[in-house]
């Protein structure tokens, strides 16, 4: 018996969710990797002062966008899996998403750490 068509039209949006969420990290990643060498350059001009820039953009924006091809990447092969098991007839599985764990988890330790830099940073160019 072949499977219902809203069963792969679910599976298709769930697909396409995971692409804009690799996107929104490559973009994301871009963004802050591009803002460090920006602050970077105004350091140079001399018109930031008393502002120390932070190397640590450009590998956290780099970091991001990696994140964001390895998710599409991943999202592509779960959805080449998950068409196929549809296709045979094969059973799935309700189980949590692994890799929607991981993206939270990382996405949370990141915005962390982002939140505890920004804080120390504005604490330190004040005094």
């Amino acid at each position: 018996m072949p499977a219902d068509p809203r069963t792969y039209l679910a599976e298709e949006r769930t697909f396409l969710a995971w692409i804009r969420t690799g996107i929104a990290l490559m973009g994301f990643g871009f963004v802050v990797a591009r803002f460090g060498l920006f602050l970077r350059e105004l350091a140079s001009l001399r018109t930031l002062p008393q502002f120390e820039t932070s190397a640590l953009s450009v590998p956290l924006g780099t970091a991001l966008l990696v994140a964001g091809v390895a998710v599409n990447i991943l999202a592509s092969v779960r959805h080449v899996r998950i068409v196929r098991a549809l296709n045979t007839g094969a059973p799935i599985t309700g189980k949590p998403s692994r890799m929607a764990i991981v993206v939270a988890l990382v996405l949370a330790a990141a915005g962390l750490a982002m939140a505890v830099y920004l804080t120390r940073e504005l604490a330190g160019g004040s005094q």
